[in-house]
């Protein structure tokens, strides 16, 4: 597991820079096509995480149920957020990943319930989750990509 921790922490970073070098207005702002933000995404990346490999494992989440009600799949973009928020997602970011090995290494997650993703895939075991958690971050991460082009064309 340890490449899929490595990859994961990858795309956290790449996430983060993202967060750190988007100025808050553009963060927030939705482009014309896409039906969120940056950092909507950003967010539900967080979110995800601990749904797939918390809940799913019957395990309290690491993070405040804020996170998780205000961005999980079906949440709108919040519009107004403050910049001590995107402070915050910036520091969940890293430490989620961090506790995610921790927890995994000291064999936090004994059971798992099964769950078929919007993707068409079943995930069995907390392996799983991990493995296609790093999917899904890197389609987020993808798509941030896309909206990052499309404000860069409305800007000029």
């Amino acid at each position: 597991m340890n490449y899929h921790f490595q990859a994961h922490r990858q795309v956290r970073l790449n996430l983060l820079e993202i967060l750190r070098s988007t100025s808050q207005k553009d963060l927030l702002l939705i482009p014309d096509g896409f039906n969120n933000n940056i950092y909507w995404n950003i967010a539900h990346t967080v979110a995800t995480q601990q749904l797939l490999c918390y809940y799913l494992s019957g395990n309290a989440f690491r993070i405040d149920t804020y996170w998780i009600e205000t961005y999980k799949k079906g949440t709108l973009p919040k519009l107004d957020v403050a910049q001590s928020e995107v402070d915050d997602l910036a520091f969940l970011l890293t430490e989620t990943a961090k506790i995610l090995v921790k927890d995994y290494d000291a064999e936090f997650f004994t059971d798992y319930t099964s769950y078929t993703t919007s993707f068409g895939l079943d995930l069995k075991t907390i392996q799983d989750a991990i493995i296609f958690n790093n999917m899904h971050e890197s389609q987020h991460l993808g798509y941030i990509m896309a909206q990052k082009r499309a404000i860069m064309g409305e800007l000029y």
